[in-house]
Parts: C-alpha cells; sequence; structure tokens
C-alpha cells in the first residue's frame, strides 16, 4: 500500500511539475526571433520556388584552424542550437563548424507553400557552403538530419570528405509496414500538440523515462511554438517533412556512398514513423537500433559502428563524451 501512494505522489508531482512548466511556458516567434542562440546567427537569402526565403546558419571558425570543416544537420524535432557543445568540443580542436537550420525549421523561413525535398535541402545547403567558399568538409547528420546528410553527400560526394550518421532515421523503409497518411493527416496531428504531449513523447521516447533539467529546452522549443497564433504555419510545415521522410528513403542507396562514415548509434533507441499506425505485433518489429546500427554498417562500404549502450535517440545530448570521443578519433584519422 505504502509503494502505491509513493508510486501515486511521484506521479502527481510530475503532473504538477509539468503544469508549472506549461504555465510558465514562453511565446515563441516564428522565426525564434525572441530564443537567443549559443553563436552569432547569419541568413543566406535563397530564392527557391519561386518566393524568396531565408535560411539561417551559425558559422564558426576558432581561432587554431586548421582548414578542416564540418557540418552538423539537425533533426526534425530541434534546431541548429542543440548542438553547443558538439561545436565547443570541435573548435576546440580546430575545426569550423557550419551549422545550418533547414529551411522550415529553427531561425529559418516557414513557407507557407513548399515541395520538401532532401535534394532540395541538400542543394540548399550545398549553395551555403559555396557562398562561404567551402570546397570541402565533413557531414554530420543526427536523425532527420542523417537522411539529409546521405542525400547530400550522394550528390556532392566531391565534396564530402566523411560522413557521421548520429543515430539516424530512415535506416527502414516504414512505407513497407505503415499505411500511407496524407499530409493533411499530419497538419491535424501537429495542431494538437501541447507541453505536455511533447514532453511525453521525448520522456519516453528519447530518455527512457528519465528525465534531465538540462531536456526541458528542447521541450520548451517546440511547446513555445504552439502559443503562437501563427502555429498553423509551423504545423503545415512541419507536416510536408513529415511526408518527406516517409516517402523519400534513402536507405536503398547506402551502397552508394564512398564517403568514410562512421555510425554512431545509441541502442536503445526505438524511433520508427508511423508506429501509431499499425499493430502492435508490426510496432515490436520496428526502429531497432541495436539491429539496425549493425545492418546498416553492412551496407555502407568503408564504413565504421560505434554503438553506445543504454542510450537512446540523442547520444550528444543524453551520454555526450560517448558521442564526442569516437566523433573527434574517427575526424583525425
Amino acid at each position: 500500500m505504502a509503494k502505491k501512494l509513493l508510486i501515486l505522489f511521484i506521479f502527481i508531482g510530475s503532473f504538477q511539475h509539468a503544469k508549472a512548466q506549461e504555465n510558465n511556458l514562453q511565446w515563441l516567434d516564428v522565426e525564434l526571433a525572441n530564443y537567443q542562440y549559443p553563436y552569432k546567427v547569419s541568413t543566406l537569402p535563397l530564392h527557391i520556388q519561386e518566393q524568396d526565403l531565408t535560411m539561417a546558419y551559425m558559422d564558426i571558425k576558432p581561432k587554431n584552424y586548421r582548414g578542416k570543416n564540418i557540418v552538423l544537420i539537425h533533426g526534425k524535432n530541434f534546431n541548429g542550437a542543440y548542438w553547443k557543445t558538439t561545436i565547443e568540443a570541435l573548435t576546440k580542436e580546430g575545426y569550423r563548424v557550419i551549422v545550418p537550420d533547414q529551411i522550415g525549421f529553427g531561425k529559418s523561413s516557414k513557407p507557407l507553400h513548399f515541395h520538401y525535398t532532401f535534394q532540395q535541402l541538400a542543394q540548399n545547403t550545398k549553395l551555403l557552403l559555396d557562398t562561404l567558399k567551402i570546397e570541402k568538409t565533413a557531414i554530420l547528420g543526427h536523425s532527420m538530419g542523417g537522411m539529409l546528410a546521405t542525400r547530400f553527400t550522394l550528390m556532392y560526394p566531391d565534396t564530402i570528405e566523411k560522413l557521421i550518421l548520429e543515430n539516424p532515421i530512415g535506416l527502414e523503409d516504414w512505407k513497407l509496414k505503415v499505411p500511407y497518411k496524407p499530409v493533411e493527416w499530419w497538419y491535424h496531428n501537429e495542431l494538437k500538440k501541447s507541453y505536455t504531449g511533447i514532453k511525453k513523447y521525448q520522456l519516453e521516447n528519447y530518455y527512457d523515462n528519465k528525465w534531465k533539467a538540462e531536456y526541458d529546452e528542447w521541450v520548451n522549443l517546440l511547446a513555445g511554438w504552439t502559443l503562437n497564433s501563427d502555429y498553423k504555419t509551423i504545423a503545415w510545415n512541419a507536416a510536408l517533412t513529415y511526408d518527406m521522410i516517409f516517402t523519400q528513403p534513402v536507405v536503398y542507396e547506402f551502397k552508394n556512398i564512398t564517403a568514410p562514415t562512421l555510425l554512431i548509434i545509441g541502442t536503445r533507441d526505438r524511433t520508427a514513423l508511423g508506429k501509431p499506425l499499425v499493430t502492435e505485433e508490426v510496432r515490436k518489429t520496428m526502429g531497432l537500433y541495436s539491429k539496425l546500427g549493425k545492418k546498416t554498417q553492412m551496407e555502407i562500404p568503408n564504413s565504421e559502428l560505434v554503438e553506445i549502450e543504454n542510450v537512446g535517440h540523442l547520444p550528444h545530448i543524453e551520454k555526450f563524451k560517448s558521442f564526442i570521443d569516437p566523433l573527434i578519433n574517427f575526424l583525425k584519422r
């Protein structure tokens, strides 16, 4: 009985904390004008798909720059700001670090109408590098950024010196298991989002129900947008990128990657698109990163795998040293 009461008190305390956090939630501008990134943010004007857009980015060149560059590509539920500690570690080693917010994300434009493809996002990123006069670089992609980094590497093999994939999504083709849903379905799903729901998703899917205070920021960034009167625009862009992820797999082209590749995989990860749309039996077969990492490493020529046990979807947030040490060792070779 005492144990049940303790569990009840913990639940009530967690709920009350969540409500307090939600009540103190900061309204966020569509392009995060009232949220400060860890480094200076610049913008690249783009004229694409018959409209003028801006792509935000950080470009950090250290005093001990030794001519080596790396591009960090964020995941779907994030932006360039969550690379702060990674940027610090890489610049300390003398790397110039370029961190773009892709169109539709972070401080970049949220167009009312846009045809999202990984090819288009890769082309935008290549234009940024050309503007910065960067001819050779390594590229690191996390989550959805792993799919984009893969597409970039396939499109611009002469630009990429090394490819790093950190818990990338798209290591399996979800179309084979999950019924297709139109963009409108994803859009209405996004409109339902709230602080409580966003935190619950991250708690269960990213952190194995073990929350730390430093994780709050990544919930607040998404939840703060839901308070904006233009949230529908953000939700629509999010829906379009879900459709991009679902319909544009890269898994069949891993064999064509020529760059030396490092896979950094938190093996506790179970991320997979469309899990709520399938049966429990099918769901158990999806997002098994302890198997997907090994399978992908065998498919990518000249690749190696670092598995981080008991870590989920965000190794560079959850267990930084286990992530950064193999990354730097790989880059130095």
